[in-house]
């Protein structure tokens, strides 16, 4: 079971899908990522691609983020995303579409302060969607993604450098930041 940790949504249990189709964010993991950029989510523009079942970008708007867009490529991931939207009665800071990762990196819907970044770990789309996720992020932004442990990422990727990397259990979180002043 799935459920929001704080803020407005605190508590509220979310849906997931059945199977092995997405791999959701465990608890643990989740709650050592928020604990890493708590001082950067209030008013800030969040993407999450990627979405699954939306449990990070949600987290965020608990947490007072002021926007976030979810994307996700699968269908029926993207009708769990939108229940699990309006279940925590997110959906007015909320923008849900249901499109490539890469398409949307191409045609953005503005520009993300913080961006989480999880994809299912065997496919190989991090190594691609990452650098072109950078052009998407505000000076000072954050770019975080969860990998298998194994996954090697570089230490810089243009302006952004690798500020933590944590081992959580079957997944490792890497948090990226852009400089404020280039």
């Amino acid at each position: 079971m799935m459920r929001v940790i704080t803020g407005s949504a605190r508590g509220v249990r979310l849906a997931t899908l059945d199977g092995t189709h997405t791999r959701p964010t465990a608890e643990r993991t989740k709650e050592a990522v928020f604990s890493m950029i708590q001082f950067d989510i209030e008013g800030r523009a969040v993407l999450d691609l990627f979405a699954g079942s939306g449990q990070m970008g949600i987290e965020a708007l608990s947490r007072g983020a002021r926007s976030c867009v979810f994307v996700e490529n699968a269908a029926d991931a993207a009708a769990i995303v939108k229940k699990n939207l309006q279940a925590t009665r997110l959906t007015d800071r909320a923008t849900l579409l249901q499109r490539d990762a890469l398409d949307f990196c191409r045609h953005p819907m503005g520009k993300f302060d913080l961006v989480f970044l999880d994809p299912p770990y065997a496919a190989g789309l991090l190594e691609s969607v990452l650098p072109a996720v950078t052009a998407l992020v505000n000076r000072g932004g954050t770019i975080i993604c969860e990998t298998a442990p194994e996954t090697e990422l570089p230490e810089t990727i243009g302006e952004f450098a690798l500020v933590r990397d944590k081992r959580y259990g079957k997944s490792r979180i890497r948090l990226y930041r852009r400089p404020v002043e280039a």
